[in-house]
């Protein structure tokens, strides 16, 4: 890709520049980092580790995890140094990978969310199918090509903005290389990849949204036909997680995303990137363990072995 640009760094506004709030935002986004980490980590392990929960839900909530603890990690460090000691210049390369994989590992969750709406419709119902609708090829097929969508979008999104001219201002009025922050400083003609980033991101959206959708709607129908009180509640608990995942990142992104250049506020735009792009990752691994009674049993085991090899140690001292 040829760039004619006579800019060689950026420099990364932030949240704040006021330095009485630079250690106390520090220490509160380490914690949140760090419950990231190990809440997505953690979840991973224990679905592994327990095979009462080698299902294709599972399987697609070990993705999820997966990719929650990428997109946050291509932000959240860079954010803390530049509290810590400062650090807002990021090079043109690095600013460049930064928004590749923020933009590639947010466009597979939008995906995989859609295909865990389609794993729910086939455990509700066709639940007598189930096992043979989901087997491990076809849930390797919908993860694969979650993964296939997502790099392919931010390959264009990323090749699309540095295919631009940038030669007069470098200041990103973002804490990260967000698409549109930096796209608007180009000084070339960027009316048709603005274009690009809006029917794209719409798109992507919409189709997953579609399939989310079309999945509650027979899910719901499934659910008024069912007589039992208890098979109700079951199906019900079922899909609570994943939709309260969906409302909350959805709901973020089409806010982020799709509103028109003239009303979008850069704050505005700030303040809605740290919720879906720090805090919702925190957030899925708790909505699906406290929401989840097998992955509390399967917490449960591993604290009953931690105490029981605790206890077993100091019998031995």
């Amino acid at each position: 890709m040829e760039n004619n640009s006579e800019v060689i760094n950026f420099i990364l506004v932030g949240l704040t520049n006021a330095p009485e709030l630079q250690i106390p935002l520090f220490i509160l986004f380490t914690f949140i980092y760090l419950i990231t980490a190990l809440g997505n980590l953690g979840m991973i392990m224990l679905i592994l580790g327990d095979a009462c929960l080698h299902t294709p839900m599972y399987f697609f909530i070990v993705h999820l995890s997966l990719v929650d603890f990428g997109y946050t990690s291509a932000v959240t460090p860079k954010v803390m140094a530049g509290f810590l000691v400062g650090d807002k210049v990021i090079s043109y390369n690095a600013c460049a990978v930064q928004m590749f994989f923020f933009a590639a590992f947010a466009t597979v969750e939008n995906f995989l969310l859609a295909a865990m709406a389609y794993d729910r419709y086939a455990a509700v119902c066709k639940p007598l199918h189930y096992t043979t609708i989901m087997t491990t090829g076809m849930c390797a097929r919908l993860a694969l090509s979650c993964y296939v969508g997502g790099f392919l979008n931010a390959s264009i999104h990323v090749g699309d903005t540095f295919r631009l001219t940038f030669c007069m201002s470098n200041v990103v009025h973002h804490f990260f290389c967000d698409v549109p922050a930096v796209m608007v400083l180009s000084c070339s003609n960027r009316y048709v990849s603005e274009m690009v980033l809006f029917f794209v991101a719409s798109f992507d959206i919409l189709i997953s949204l579609v399939v989310i959708l079309i999945s509650y709607i027979f899910i719901f129908i499934t659910i008024l036909k069912m007589k039992s009180a208890k098979g109700h509640q079951k199906a019900l608990s079922t899909c609570a997680s994943h939709l309260t995942a969906v409302s909350i990142f959805y709901g973020t992104v089409i806010f982020m995303y799709l509103q028109p250049n003239s009303s979008r506020s850069m704050d505005t735009d700030k303040t809605a990137s740290v919720f879906y792009g720090i805090i919702i990752p925190m957030l899925n691994p708790m909505v699906y363990s406290l929401r989840n009674k097998e992955v509390k049993n399967a917490f449960k085991k591993v604290l009953g072995k931690a105490k029981s090899s605790l206890g077993l140690g100091i019998d031995v001292a």
